[in-house]
């Protein structure tokens, strides 16, 4: 599970839990696999067995996520609410609950989880970034900014706090200094395709062409980026704006066909 293997998790897991129904391990590891794979339905069952017998939050958690990937949101909230009401208090279900609640569309309810979480772990960084994008989403810019100055201030060396202060930044108009953190960021995971894409965008509203499609052309490494992709190039004052499908291919395609000709050489 650690190393990102689910499929291979359940084939472990699977059968232990077969010869021994009451094993929580396997319970966990197999309904936290199966939601890995995209199987909410299949996980939650053993995830069910697995939270109402187990002190383990992390796993009432995984329940919720089930819960709420097959539709049955009132009752994912009801599980995560569970979850915050433990002690001590555990950061990650103030961070799911106050996240789902913001998907829901309920903001005052989601703000007052996060506020909560606060005033019960205050150097929980994690929340104060979910805090700031729950305002970014109202659109208030400025109070997302100071929540994400804070927690990198906190914690220089988070990776979501600079990528989160970079996107209001860039918001701002603050193009050079977002791109700044969009570099730090990439240092430490350089194939991060959105954050390619979001440092492109900022490099063309900087006038920065050439680097902005290169950056751009090196986010949509799969065509499940192109969409976002071409908005990006699409959004700028410097971009470009394509009429064919073909042209688009082709265009976010060129570097690549330019590698592959140079690594044949």
């Amino acid at each position: 599970m650690r190393a990102g293997r689910p499929t291979e998790a359940e084939r472990f897991a699977a059968p232990v839990l077969a010869a021994d129904p009451e094993n929580l391990l396997a319970a966990q590891v197999l309904g936290a696999a199966l939601l890995m794979q995209g199987r909410p339905a299949d996980a939650l069952a053993p995830l069910e067995m697995a939270t109402r017998r187990s002190a383990d939050p992390s796993t009432g958690i995984y329940f919720a996520r089930a819960l709420a990937r097959v539709g049955r949101k009132d009752e994912a909230l009801v599980q995560l609410r569970e979850c915050a009401a433990r002690r001590p208090p555990f950061v990650q279900a103030f961070l799911e609950l106050g996240d789902q609640l913001a998907e829901a569309g309920r903001y005052d309810e989601a703000a007052e989880v996060f506020e909560t979480g606060l005033s019960l772990v205050p150097e929980a960084a994690v929340l104060r970034i979910g805090l700031g994008y729950l305002h970014l989403r109202r659109n208030d810019r400025a109070r997302a900014r100071e929540l994400f100055s804070e927690a990198r201030e906190a914690a220089p060396q988070r990776r979501d706090a600079a990528i989160a202060l970079a996107r209001v930044m860039a918001l701002d108009g603050e193009s050079a200094a977002a791109v700044d953190l969009f570099r730090l960021a990439l240092a430490s995971q350089p194939e991060d395709p959105v954050v390619r894409i979001e440092l492109g965008k900022c490099l063309l509203d900087l006038g920065e062409r050439e680097a902005g499609e290169a950056m751009l052309r090196a986010g949509s490494s799969g065509s499940a980026q192109w969409g976002p992709t071409l908005r990006a190039l699409a959004a700028g004052a410097h971009g470009r704006f394509f009429l064919r499908p073909s042209a688009a291919a082709r265009f976010l395609q060129a570097e690549r066909a330019g590698q592959a000709r140079n690594r044949r050489r």
